[in-house]
């Protein structure tokens, strides 16, 4: 194989672009390309900044006239410090930013005109950049940034590889026990009367099933007492305006999925999950099961089967059950991707934080790898996150 070809770093021209609608189409060239990650679209990043409102970051580089990268950021405050993270990180399971297809290799000559030029770019507006959730290498390319200090995060993500049909991707994790507990769950489900695989099709459809999942998330998270993410009004604002989005294709960035019960549970909702697809790719973005409602039929574990089917049929390639380690993800999973946080200090007190988040991230992971004191993190939070929707609730 040829070594690979330097980038044309002194031709790139940086400037930092007042709003998305003047660059959209340039953006949506670049979210189109396969290296490109579905959290980077425009209507992904577009439904975030309608909920969130915060300060955009749109770093834009051309060579003469054409748009060959974009990095879709925006500023937030952490610890005392503006930090410029790619938009909607808190929910997006792996960045990219948006790349042309020849952007790609920079050696460290060219890394270093990037970073001083990017440093000039934003050094008065944020103290830091973070690419949070990065992959330096992705399906076999290496991310053109991944010379940057990067910190390898805690939380890794997980895939299933579809190989062509569904009978050869289920060999790749058992078939025949995966077959058995198929068939256990649906003659489970039978015996309670039956059982609906649907897709939310209308917006009434799709409301409705974002309700309950919002709903079943907040009771699961009770019940074990953990912090719910989903909680804030401007993060269900978020996936609801995602929602609104329309598909084309077998794209989308929100589709929603549920076990709808029939008969004894007529019209309950057992299992819901959230999908994105983006080319070859699927995300699976959420999910949520009723405990009240056969749990022995372990439905969560029956939709993931029928998406996943679904997927094969439909074509694609990876099935991604996204950030965080969980023993359903393992079951169904061959591949474990680590992603990283690329940091480029702007000021001193970015210099500091890059400090702070390397520790952070250490002690994150060894927070994890210990269940007890994880619980007990977890329901400190909790707490929190009651303790402060109570005082807004009764501000309000």
């Amino acid at each position: 194989m040829p070594a690979p070809t330097p980038f044309p770093v002194e031709q790139l021209q940086l400037d930092l672009v007042a709003s998305m609608e003047e660059i959209r189409a340039d953006w949506q060239r670049l979210e189109a390309l396969p290296r490109n990650s579905l959290h980077q679209a425009y209507d992904w990043c577009h439904a975030w900044h309608q909920a969130h409102q915060n300060p955009l970051l749109l770093v834009r580089g051309r060579i003469a006239d054409r748009t060959i990268m974009i990095l879709p950021l925006e500023a937030v405050r952490e610890s005392g410090a503006t930090i410029a993270r790619f938009i909607a990180t808190r929910f997006n399971n792996f960045n990219s930013g948006l790349l042309d297809e020849d952007f790609r290799f920079l050696d460290a000559e060219a890394l270093e005109i990037i970073k001083s030029r990017l440093i000039a770019l934003l050094k008065a507006k944020v103290d830091l950049l973070a690419l949070g959730t990065v992959p330096l290498i992705w399906r076999d390319v290496a991310h053109p940034f991944n010379g940057l200090y990067a910190i390898a995060d805690a939380n890794h993500t997980f895939q299933l590889p579809l190989l062509g049909s569904f009978e050869q991707t289920l060999a790749q994790v058992n078939a025949k026990r995966r077959r058995k507990k198929f068939r256990v769950q649906e003659r489970r489900l039978q015996e309670k009367g039956g059982y609906d695989y649907v897709i939310a099709e209308t917006s009434e459809q799709k409301a409705a099933l974002l309700d309950i999942f919002f709903e079943q998330k907040a009771a699961r998270f009770r019940l074990h007492g953990l912090p719910d993410v989903f909680q804030p009004a401007e993060k269900k604002a978020f996936f609801r305006n995602l929602t609104k989005v329309c598909t084309q294709g077998v794209n989308t960035p929100l589709e929603l999925h549920a076990i709808r019960l029939k008969g004894e549970y007529c019209s309950g909702i057992a299992a819901i999950a959230g999908l994105s697809r983006k080319g070859d790719h699927v995300i699976c973005q959420f999910g949520s099961i009723d405990d009240r409602l056969v749990p022995d039929a372990s439905p969560g574990e029956l939709l993931f089967w029928l998406m996943i089917e679904r997927a094969c049929e439909q074509g694609a390639a990876i099935f991604d059950f996204g950030i965080g380690d969980q023993p359903y993800k393992r079951s169904w999973c061959t591949q474990e991707t680590v992603t990283h946080e690329l940091l480029l200090p702007v000021t001193l007190r970015g210099r500091l934080m890059v400090y702070l988040l390397t520790a952070k991230n250490r002690a994150k992971g060894v927070i994890k790898r210990n269940p007890v004191l994880y619980g007990w993190v977890q329901r400190l939070r909790a707490g929190r996150q009651a303790s402060q929707f109570t005082a807004s609730t009764e501000k309000d």
